[in-house]
């Protein structure tokens, strides 16, 4: 099974605890996202450190880890999609993740109650995951 990983999720990777991380580390599940979801979590690394309690350090270290088991695809692999997505994206800050999702016929995971609103993506939340990890 492939995923496309919205950045919401992946800022839980940072917690050495987290049950999220421990499905991102999973060989059991292909998971992908575009780049611009690396570039958000680098923004938000100030609040990721203080939440996670992670020096700047580690949270370089943990960015390429993460890499190892998320695959993170470059916008002019999927652009081609990006029309459609603005159609169904709630919010402008979606459209790339949709598009991917279009690219590769794969569900979203994202605990973004929006995306659940639009009918021409999967969006699974957490809840969803663990049912399909757990079986």
């Amino acid at each position: 099974m492939i995923l496309v990983v919205d950045t919401n999720v992946l800022f839980s990777f940072f917690w050495q605890d987290s049950f999220i991380r421990q499905i991102l580390t999973s060989k059991n599940i292909e998971f992908f996202s575009p780049e611009i979801a690396v570039e958000e979590l680098k923004k938000y690394s100030s609040l990721i450190i203080k939440k996670a309690k992670i020096s700047n350090k580690e949270f370089n270290s943990e960015i390429v880890r993460l890499k190892s088991f998320v695959k993170f695809i470059p916008k002019n692999n999927f652009h081609g999609f990006t029309e459609e997505s603005q159609k169904i994206a709630p919010d402008k800050d979606d459209t790339d993740f949709l598009a991917l999702c279009l690219k590769l016929n794969a569900p979203l995971w994202s605990n973004d109650k929006e995306l659940k609103k639009q009918n021409k993506i999967i969006v699974l939340d957490v809840k969803d995951i663990l049912d399909l990890y757990l079986d």
